[in-house]
């Protein structure tokens, strides 16, 4: 899908290729017209991505944030069934998706903001540790814009307080730790096939786990919270032993949404993935170049990269003092040069990373859960000097080259 606005380097540009088009042309010419809506295609990529990543099971939805609202519904869900208690609380990083925090207050858990840390732009652990109480059902961990953001300590601090892990892989398809994808780690994860991200169907998204109930339950509230959709026998006899009085055909074990996909996202998804792994290698290859090339003196060049897989090229600036990160008389100014010399080469940005920044500062937080963004020094500097600039298989190694030379010489 080519991109065609006036940017010289735009954030995407060729996602969606003739190829996968014409798949999806081929799927719609036969006659007769096949089912379109969530069929054979769908079940038959998640089949497929369950082989990529790792896992045993994976459910297609209808969009990234889709699957992070489906996985808060489904463990509220079971959270009730086993008479748990409580709403419970859901630690997530403010440098996210909005979808990420909405889940978690559509799904009646309580958002627990933990600050990041600059090297892998994950949780800060210490931090992370003082945030756990009693509480806490689940760590939300996000990897961002293709970052790993686990560690040993981070997966040994949810063994040790029997909390979930779980993991928003939004941005990060290919991501790996300890030569694992991320994604197939925690308890759950959630994957966004959005149409900038590192493979695309359009819209749409995917949720993955190794638990056989979480998955079941999922297949319930993708439909509505139809419990016809579980794929599991004793489940469904049990819904309907419990409810003599109902249709079986008609038992809504919760309320939910419609999050199905459809048969023409799946097509097109199943092009994609022939070539999600070659493509990624470019993309790790063009973000090593990039950073490895730009000033250490002016810009973050000392992430924790190993098992990277970035759609996009992160820019973090460093402090005027060129030794620390945090703002000094001038930032604000050195920044806006930063900006108005990318717009002058044509350069398409977003400030802040993923989400923006920091969602505490947003105004549906604000009004509805305020909290106290002080003392959450590593984002508030994410939110103000960072970026992120467009990584695609195509994008030439001439533009990088001039994209670093725009960056190192904004001064």
């Amino acid at each position: 899908m080519k991109n065609n606005n006036l940017f010289e380097l735009p954030l995407m540009d060729d996602n969606i290729t003739r190829e996968d088009v014409n798949e999806v042309i081929d799927f719609l010419s036969q006659d007769p017209i096949p089912r379109l809506t969530n069929g054979p295609k769908v079940k038959e990529f998640e089949e497929e991505w369950s082989k990529w990543l790792g896992v045993e099971y994976s459910l297609m939805v209808n969009s990234g944030s889709a699957a992070n609202e489906l996985t808060m519904l489904a463990l509220k869900y079971i959270e009730d069934r086993k008479k748990l208690g409580g709403t419970g609380e859901i630690i997530i990083p403010p440098l996210t998706w909005i979808s990420d925090v909405a889940s978690v207050l559509f799904s009646g858990f309580t958002p627990i903001f933990c600050d990041v840390n600059m090297k892998n732009l994950s949780f800060d652990l210490e931090k992370l540790k003082e945030c756990i109480t009693k509480q806490t059902k689940a760590i939300f961990v996000t990897h961002v814009l293709g970052i790993n953001a686990l560690s040993d300590e981070l997966i040994e601090i949810c063994e040790q307080n029997n909390i979930l892990l779980i993991e928003d892989v939004c941005e990060s398809h290919g991501a790996t730790f300890k030569n694992r994808k991320v994604g197939s780690i925690g308890f759950a994860s959630n994957f966004s096939f959005y149409f900038a991200h590192h493979m695309s169907t359009i819209e749409g998204g995917m949720v993955c786990t190794n638990d056989e109930e979480f998955y079941q339950v999922c297949r319930m509230l993708r439909s509505h919270g139809m419990s016809r959709e579980a794929t599991d026998e004793n489940l469904k006899n049990r819904l309907i032993d419990e409810n003599p009085d109902l249709n079986p055909d008609f038992i809504f074990a919760r309320p939910s949404h419609n999050f199905r996909s459809t048969e023409i996202n799946a097509v097109m998804a199943l092009s994609q993935i022939k070539r999600l792994d070659q493509n990624n290698e470019i993309r790790k290859q063009n973000f090593s170049f990039f950073v490895n090339s730009l000033d250490p003196d002016l810009y973050v060049t000392d992430l924790e990269t190993e098992g990277q897989c970035n759609y996009a090229l992160i820019v973090i600036m460093k402090g005027i003092s060129s030794f620390d990160y945090f703002p000094r008389p001038g930032s604000m100014e050195r920044r806006d040069a930063i900006e108005k010399a990318l717009k002058d080469n044509n350069i398409e940005f977003r400030r802040g990373l993923s989400g923006g920044g920091n969602q505490m500062l947003q105004p549906y937080m604000k009004s509805n859960f305020p909290s106290d963004p002080s003392n959450f020094n590593n984002i508030n500097y994410l939110h103000n000097f960072s970026w992120y600039i467009g990584n695609y298989p195509t994008l030439h190694r001439n533009k990088i080259e001039k994209l670093i030379d725009v960056l190192n010489n904004e001064t």
